[in-house]
C-alpha cells in the first residue's frame, strides 16, 4: 500500500470523525457516559498528528502503530477497542499477502480481538454490530470474486444496516447494559463510530479504483 493511501486513509477516518464527534457525543449521551465523541476525536487527532510518520510505514507498522495511539491517547471503552481492532489487523497483516484476502483474514483477526476485548458477540448492541456483518460481506464478495466497486458499495450498505440494528437491542454491555430496557431503541455510539469508519475506508477505496 502506498503511502499516498495510508495517508489518505488517516486523513479520511480522522475527518470522518472530527465531522461527526457531536453525533457520536449525542448518541453517548443518550445511552453512555457521553464521552465517546470527544475520546474518538482525540484518538483521530493523534492518528492525523501522526500522519507522516504513519503513512512512512508499511499497512501492517502504521495499523500497529495507530492501534497504539489509541490505546494510550483514548479513555473509555473505544481506545482498548479500536486500538485491539488495528493492533490486531497490523499484527495478521505482518504475515500476509497485501490483497483481498489478506483483508479478509485481517479484519476476521481484528474483529476477534474485539470480541476478546469486550468479552463481547453479535446482539448486545456494540460496535460488533457494524464489524461482525461488514466482515461477512467482505469475506463472500472475496470468496465470490465480486467486482471491487460493487463489493465497496455493498459493504457500505451493510455498515448501515448493522447500525440500525443496533438500535432494537438491548444493551447488555458497558455503561449502556445499567439501562436495561432503557437502551432498547437508541443507536450504539461505537456501532455509530464503526459505521462511520467502514465507510471512511471504502470511500478511499472506491476514488482509489475509480
Amino acid at each position: 500500500m502506498s503511502t499516498q493511501l495510508i495517508a489518505r486513509l488517516i486523513d479520511a477516518t480522522a475527518g470522518s470523525i472530527e465531522a461527526n464527534a457531536e453525533l457520536l457525543t449525542q448518541l453517548d449521551q443518550a445511552i453512555g457516559d457521553g464521552d465517546h465523541g470527544l475520546n474518538m476525536k482525540r484518538g483521530f487527532a493523534a492518528i492525523r498528528a501522526a500522519r507522516d510518520e504513519l503513512s512512512a510505514l508499511r499497512l501492517p507498522e502504521a495499523l500497529n502503530k495507530a492501534g497504539m495511539l489509541l490505546v494510550t491517547k483514548v479513555g473509555g471503552a473505544s481506545g482498548p477497542l479500536y486500538g485491539s481492532l488495528l493492533l490486531a489487523m497490523g499484527k495478521a497483516g505482518a504475515a500476509l499477502e497485501s490483497n483481498r484476502a489478506g483483508a479478509v483474514s485481517m479484519l476476521s483477526e481484528g474483529v476477534a480481538a474485539v470480541k476478546k476485548r469486550g468479552k463481547s458477540e453479535v446482539g448486545e448492541k456494540t460496535m460488533l454490530e457494524v464489524l461482525v456483518p461488514v466482515l461477512g460481506a467482505l469475506r463472500q464478495g472475496v470468496e465470490g470474486g465480486e467486482a471491487t466497486a460493487a463489493l465497496l458499495e455493498r459493504i457500505k450498505r451493510t455498515a448501515r444496516e448493522g447500525l440500525e440494528a443496533s438500535k432494537p437491542l438491548r444493551a447488555t454491555k458497558g455503561r449502556a447494559s445499567f439501562l436495561g430496557e432503557r437502551s432498547i431503541g437508541h443507536l450504539d455510539p461505537g456501532a455509530q463510530s464503526s459505521c462511520l469508519l467502514v465507510h471512511a475506508v471504502c470511500d478511499v477505496f472506491m476514488a482509489e479504483a475509480a
